[in-house]
C-alpha cells in the first residue's frame, strides 16, 4: 500500500511549498501533547505549536471531550438570524479578557479573514457616514494574511508579488528607525483619506520575530486617534499569553479600536476567527437603511463546534497549571538565550513571553535564504519540528511542553550553532 506521503503527492497542493524542489510531505498519524508521530513511527517534538495554534498541545483530551459532547447537541446552524450557546458564551468570555474598550464580537473563520473583516469595517465605517476613506497605514515587515484585503495590508514582498497592482493603497512605516523619524514618517503618512492604521502589537512574527517598543507603538496609536484614524491590532499570533500577557495590547496604554484574533483561539482543533470592536464602530452600522448593513459572513460563521473548542481553550488558559507552565517556559527561554548569547552564530537573541528567537549567523532578515531549508532539515532529522523564518530560528512551544522536551529542543539548537 502507498504511504500517506506518496498518496499526498498525487492529489494535494500544499501551502507555502514549491513542490518542484521541496521534499515530500511527512505523514503524521497522531499527536499527543507536544509530540507528533510520523507514519514511520518517528517521534517529533513540536517546538512551534504547528504554525502557532496548538497552545495546549495536540489531541488535548478536555477540548476533544467538549467538542464530542457538543457534536451530539448541535453541530451547525446558520448564523444569520440565529444564535446558540457556544457563540454567546465565547463572546462573553472574550469580552471579559479583551481591553475594556472592546464591546462587540464578529465571527469569521481564520486569521486572514479576521483582518479582512477589520479592513472592511474600517472602510465601511466611513462610507456609512458618506465619507470616502480608503488609505491604510501599516508597518514595514507586516503580515496580515493571504486574502486580498489582508495582502494589501501586508508588506509588498514574496507573499504578494503577483498581485501588487491589484492591492489597495497602503503606506508602510519602518519601526526600525530612530523614534523621531518613525513619528515624523507616520505624521507625514496621514492624509485626509486615511481610514485606518493596522499593526501587529509589540512583535511581528513573519517579519522574523521583530520586537517593538511599546512606548513607540503607544505614540503611533495616540497620533492616529488624534486624526480620527481607526486603529486595528492584529493579535492573530500574539493573543492568549503568547507574549506573557493575555494579549500583546495589554503592554500598551493606548487601546486599539479593533482587535483581530485566531490561531490559538481553538487550541488548534478547528478554524475560527474573531474581530472585536469598540461600540462606536458598531453603531456606525446601525441604520434603517439596509445598505449600511455590514454585508460579510461565512457559511460556517460561529460554528458551534469551533466556538465550543474556543470556550474549552479559554477555560484551560485560566487554570493555575497552564499559567505556571507559561511562566516556566518564559524562564527556561531566558536561561537558554543567556547560554547561547556568546555562540558566534547566534545573532540578536530576543524573547517576549513564550516566544524566543535569534538570527542564525546573520544580522539580516531574508525569508528566502538557504539557511531555512538547511536548518529545517537538520532539526527534523533530530526529531524536532522547528521551521525557521529564513535564518531566524524561533521556539514557540505548546504550553504543555515539558521541561525535558524543552531541554531537548535547546540541545538540538545548540548543536546547530556549532555547524
Amino acid at each position: 500500500m502507498s504511504s500517506l506521503s506518496e498518496r499526498d503527492i498525487c492529489a494535494i497542493w500544499h501551502p507555502f511549498t514549491q513542490a518542484l524542489i521541496s521534499d515530500p510531505p511527512i505523514g503524521i498519524v497522531r499527536g499527543k501533547g507536544s509530540l507528533l508521530y510520523t507514519e514511520e513511527g518517528k517521534e517529533l517534538v513540536d517546538a512551534i505549536s504547528s504554525w502557532w495554534v496548538n497552545i495546549h498541545g495536540h489531541a488535548n483530551p478536555y477540548i476533544a471531550q467538549r467538542i464530542s459532547t457538543q457534536l451530539a447537541t448541535l453541530e451547525h446552524v446558520m448564523f444569520g438570524g440565529f444564535t446558540h450557546e457556544p457563540a454567546v458564551r465565547l463572546a462573553e468570555e472574550l469580552l471579559k479578557l479583551l481591553p475594556n474598550n472592546q464591546d462587540k464580537i464578529f465571527y469569521s473563520d481564520n486569521g486572514s479573514t479576521a483582518t479582512e473583516v477589520a479592513l472592511k469595517m474600517a472602510i465601511q465605517f466611513w462610507a456609512n457616514q458618506g465619507i470616502k476613506k480608503r488609505q491604510i497605514i501599516a508597518l514595514k515587515g507586516s503580515y496580515h494574511g493571504d486574502t486580498f484585503g489582508a495582502m494589501a495590508m501586508s508588506e509588498r514582498g514574496i507573499f504578494t508579488l503577483a498581485f501588487h497592482d491589484l492591492l489597495l493603497p497602503v503606506i508602510f512605516i519602518d519601526l526600525e528607525q530612530e523614534e523621531k523619524k518613525v513619528l515624523s514618517d507616520f505624521e507625514d503618512a496621514i492624509k485626509s483619506d486615511t481610514a485606518a492604521f493596522i499593526f501587529e502589537p509589540i512583535i511581528q512574527g513573519v517579519a522574523g520575530m521583530r520586537i517593538s517598543n511599546p512606548s513607540l507603538v503607544d505614540k503611533l496609536i495616540r497620533t492616529a486617534k488624534k486624526s480620527r484614524i481607526i486603529t486595528i491590532a492584529d493579535e492573530v499570533m500574539t493573543g492568549f499569553y503568547r507574549t506573557g500577557k493575555t494579549f500583546a495590547s495589554d503592554y500598551l496604554q493606548e487601546k486599539p479600536d479593533i482587535i483581530c484574533l485566531s490561531k490559538s483561539l481553538t487550541g488548534g482543533f478547528l478554524p475560527l476567527g474573531v474581530t472585536s470592536c469598540s461600540q462606536y464602530i458598531y453603531e456606525a452600522f446601525l441604520s434603517r437603511d439596509r445598505r449600511q448593513t455590514f454585508f460579510h459572513g461565512h457559511s460556517y460563521t460561529a460554528n458551534p463546534l469551533a466556538c465550543t473548542a474556543a470556550c474549552a481553550t479559554l477555560e484551560l488558559l485560566q487554570k493555575k497549571e497552564c499559567l505556571d507552565n507559561i511562566a516556566r517556559i518564559e524562564s527556561m527561554h531566558k536561561t537558554f538565550l543567556d547560554e547561547i548569547a556568546d555562540y558566534p552564530k547566534c545573532h540578536l537573541p530576543r524573547q517576549l513571553g513564550t516566544i524566543c528567537a535569534f538570527n542564525f549567523d546573520t544580522d539580516k532578515f531574508d525569508y528566502t535564504c538557504e539557511a531555512h531549508q538547511k536548518l529545517y532539515k537538520f532539526y527534523l532529522n533530530r526529531g524536532i519540528l522547528l521551521r525557521p523564518l529564513g535564518a531566524v530560528v524561533y521556539v514557540m512551544p505548546p504550553y504543555s511542553t515539558t521541561t525535558e522536551q524543552l531541554e531537548r529542543i535547546y540541545s538540538v539548537i545548540k548543536e546547530s550553532l556549532t555547524l
